[in-house]
C-alpha cells in the first residue's frame, strides 16, 4: 500500500484537524492505532508539525468527509504523480502541555453542553470522536486523574467558538423540536467530577 508523505506528520493533521477514527488513520499512514492514540493524547509527535494532505494533494476534503461519515471506510491516497511537499503557512497546533489537558476539557464540554455532538467537538478541541467517547464511557486510559477544566481558561479555544459551537447546537435543536439541554443555571464541574477527597472516588 502507497503511503502519504511524511506519514507521522499527516497523521499528527489528521488527528488534529478532522473527525476520523484511529483506525482509520493508522491505515491510511501505515501505522499501529495505539500510535495514533499516543499522539492525540500527547504522549508522542509533540516536537512534529503535522502536514497537511489536502494542500498537498494526497488527499481530498470530500473524501475525509466520506470517512468521517462511515468509520468503516478507509480513505484513499489521491493519485498524483510526484506530490510536491509544501511547507504550510501559518498552521497552528496544539503545543503539547495543551494536549495534555485536552481530556479535561473535553470532560468539561461533554458535562455542560452535552447538546454539542461529536463532530463540534473535535473541530472545537481539536480531538478525535474514539478520545471523546471514551472519556464519555470512563474507559480513557488516564480516566482516573481527568478534572473536568474549561477549554476557554486552558487555551484550548476561544470564548467565541465555543459559544459559537453551542448556539449552533441550540439552533439544531430548536429546528429538530428538542427541548434545549442547557436551559439552566451553569453547573459547577467541580460538583459533577467529585475529588477523590470528597468521595474516596474520582472520575
Amino acid at each position: 500500500m502507497t503511503l502519504p508523505l511524511m506519514p507521522k506528520a499527516t497523521a499528527v493533521w489528521l488527528i488534529e484537524k478532522t473527525g476520523l477514527t484511529f483506525d482509520q488513520i493508522a491505515t491510511f499512514c501505515g501505522m499501529h492505532p495505539l500510535e495514533i492514540q499516543a499522539i492525540a493524547d500527547g504522549e508522542v509527535g509533540g516536537g512534529i508539525n503535522g502536514y497537511d494532505p489536502v494542500k498537498n494533494n494526497q488527499l481530498t476534503e470530500a473524501e475525509i468527509k466520506r470517512c468521517e461519515a462511515n468509520p468503516a471506510a478507509r480513505l484513499k491516497l489521491t493519485a498524483t504523480p510526484n506530490p510536491v511537499a509544501r511547507r504550510a503557512k501559518g498552521a497552528r497546533y496544539t503545543p503539547v502541555a495543551k494536549r495534555h489537558d485536552r481530556p479535561d476539557a473535553i470532560a468539561f464540554v461533554l458535562r455542560q453542553f452535552p447538546q454539542l455532538n461529536d463532530t463540534q467537538i473535535v473541530r472545537l478541541l481539536g480531538t478525535t470522536k474514539d478520545t471523546i467517547a471514551k472519556i464519555r464511557n470512563r474507559e480513557h486510559w488516564n480516566s482516573p486523574n481527568i478534572k473536568p477544566r474549561d477549554p476557554v481558561i486552558l487555551g484550548l479555544c476561544t470564548q467565541t467558538d465555543l459559544n459559537a459551537a453551542v448556539q449552533a447546537a441550540n439552533d439544531r435543536l430548536v429546528r429538530e423540536g428538542k427541548p434545549l439541554e442547557n436551559d439552566h443555571e451553569a453547573i459547577d464541574p467541580e460538583s459533577l467530577f467529585p475529588s477523590r477527597d470528597e468521595t474516596g472516588n474520582s472520575f
